[in-house]
């Protein structure tokens, strides 16, 4: 049984996995961590890190600050960790890889399985069009996201481009610039609207066909049950720096 602390445990996601937990045999929330202590159900939640009296797998669905403290956390109380927040700056994934030297550190952007499939999907096709064709990335998410663009087109871009020997330059915005798109531009455009839970579409657009690779989450529990299953495969893991490539390595392999 692998007992879980959610910290985040009252916003949505942590809400998403607390039922996605209860359903499960092999593991169970045994704290939470939030702005206010209190109680969801039979789950203490408490207001810091330091308050805790229990051990277990962190799984962090907060803030970019938040995910640095549940590492340095983790670390100090040799605990693993499941870092999901997005917005993470690089002095704060630094922070991260410095954790995981002495505990298990799970990091991804996006927990889908799905988006990782279409990462490595996106990574082949980038080879197989070899800078032939331009290509674009759009995601959509809901009105109250507040990083743009999300954590997971940056997660997309990043690996095409390195697939392409970091040939291309990212561009964001084009709306002040009146000029023909250059061939090492990769576009990345955000939309943000209503309750969109999460779209990504990946364009590699040729001179008259275009092939379009897309994602898209019909809720939250796609992210809580990757975010579960990771929690499972780091408890008891070696210290290190691990994310969903390391997970579905397996799974991969048919690719």
């Amino acid at each position: 049984m692998t007992d879980i602390i959610l910290q985040g445990i009252c916003g949505r996601m942590g809400r998403a996995l607390i039922e996605k937990i209860s359903q499960r045999d092999d593991c169970r929330v045994v704290a939470g961590i939030d702005q206010q202590a209190g109680q969801i159900g039979d789950i203490p939640v408490y207001a810091s890190l330091d308050d805790l009296p229990v051990r277990g797998v962190v799984i962090d669905f907060s803030s970019p600050a938040g995910s640095v403290s549940a590492a340095r956390y983790c670390a100090a109380h040799g605990m693993p960790c499941v870092i999901c927040s997005t917005g993470l700056s690089k002095e704060d994934e630094a922070a991260l890889e410095e954790a995981s030297a002495q505990v298990p550190v799970f990091r991804s952007a996006n927990m889908s399985v799905g988006i990782n499939v279409l990462i490595e999907l996106a990574r082949r096709a980038t080879r197989l069009f070899d800078g032939e064709f331009d290509i674009e990335i759009v995601e959509k998410h809901h009105h109250n996201k507040l990083d743009a663009p999300s954590g997971t087109a940056l997660m997309i871009a990043d690996a095409i481009n390195a697939e392409a020997g970091d040939a291309y330059e990212y561009i964001y915005d084009r709306h002040d610039v009146r000029r023909k798109r250059g061939k090492q531009e990769l576009g990345i455009s955000a939309v943000r609207g209503g309750g969109i839970v999460g779209e990504h579409e990946v364009l590699f657009c040729g001179p008259e066909e275009v092939v379009t690779i897309s994602h898209t989450a019909q809720s939250r529990g796609v992210f809580a049950d990757g975010a579960v299953q990771a929690a499972l495969f780091v408890d008891n893991a070696q210290p290190g720096y691990y994310t969903m490539t390391d997970m579905l390595r397996g799974k991969m392999q048919c690719f």
